[in-house]
C-alpha cells in the first residue's frame, strides 16, 4: 500500500515538473500568441455609438455608388431631369455632356415621327442591338437612329455587319461631318430606394440605359 502511494506521489511530481519546464513547440507558439487578449485594444460601444457607426458605413457605401443614365438629346435631358426631381426631390443630379467626334457613322434612316423612332428602337431592343441614340437636334437627320460613330471605316463596317446580321437590314453607313452631342445624368450617392425609381423611369425614355458611372 505504501509502495503504491509512493509511486503515485512520484508520478504527480514528474507530471508537474514536465508541465512547468517543458519547452513550448515552435508550431504551437503562433497559435498561443494569436489567442492572447489585449484588453487595452478593446472598446465597448454604446447602442447609440454602434448605430452611428453602422449609419456612417452605409453612407460611405452609398457615396461610392454612382449610376449614369443616358444618352439624352438636348430636348430629352430636361424632361428626364424633371422626372428625376419629381421621383426623388431630395437627391442631386449631375449632367455630363459628351461630343462624339466626326468620322464614320452607322445609322438607321430618319423616321417619320418620334413615335416611329421609338417603335424602331423597341425593335432594335428585341433584336438584341444595344447602343443606339435617336437624333433630334439635326434638322437633316431628325429622328434618325444612330448606331455608333467610329474613327475608322473598318470599325464602322464591322458594326454595320453586326447590326445587319441581327436583323436591322435598313442600317447604312456614311461619313459624318458634324459631331453628335449627348447628355448623361449621373446620380451619385443615391439610396437604393431612389435608384430603383430611376429603373422605372427609364421605360419612358426608349433608347436610354443605366450603367455605373464612367
Amino acid at each position: 500500500m505504501r509502495l503504491a502511494a509512493l509511486l503515485l506521489l512520484l508520478a504527480n511530481i514528474a507530471f508537474l515538473a514536465w508541465v512547468r519546464y517543458a519547452p513550448v513547440s515552435a508550431s504551437a507558439e503562433p497559435q498561443l500568441i494569436a489567442q492572447q487578449i489585449h484588453p487595452e485594444a478593446i472598446r465597448v460601444l454604446s447602442r447609440e455609438q454602434a448605430a452611428a457607426l453602422a449609419a456612417r458605413k452605409s453612407e460611405a457605401q452609398n457615396e461610392a455608388a454612382c449610376m449614369e443614365w443616358g444618352a439624352f438629346s438636348a430636348g430629352d435631358v430636361a424632361r428626364a431631369q424633371t422626372a428625376l426631381q419629381a421621383a426623388a426631390p431630395l437627391q442631386g443630379v449631375l449632367q455630363k455632356l459628351v461630343e462624339e467626334p466626326s468620322g464614320w457613322w452607322v445609322y438607321l434612316p430618319p423616321q417619320p415621327s418620334r413615335t416611329s423612332a421609338n417603335q424602331k428602337v423597341a425593335e432594335l431592343k428585341r433584336l438584341g442591338i444595344e447602343d443606339y441614340f435617336i437624333i433630334q437636334d439635326d434638322a437633316k437627320f431628325r429622328f434618325a437612329i444612330s448606331l455608333g460613330v467610329y474613327r475608322t471605316e473598318d470599325a464602322a463596317r464591322a458594326r454595320l455587319e453586326f447590326v445587319r446580321s441581327k436583323g436591322a437590314g435598313s442600317a447604312t453607313i456614311s461619313t459624318r461631318q458634324t459631331s453628335v452631342h449627348k447628355a448623361y445624368l449621373q446620380m451619385r450617392g443615391w439610396p437604393q430606394a431612389d435608384r430603383d425609381k430611376v429603373i422605372e423611369l427609364r421605360e419612358a425614355f426608349p433608347g436610354t440605359s443605366l450603367k455605373p458611372c464612367a
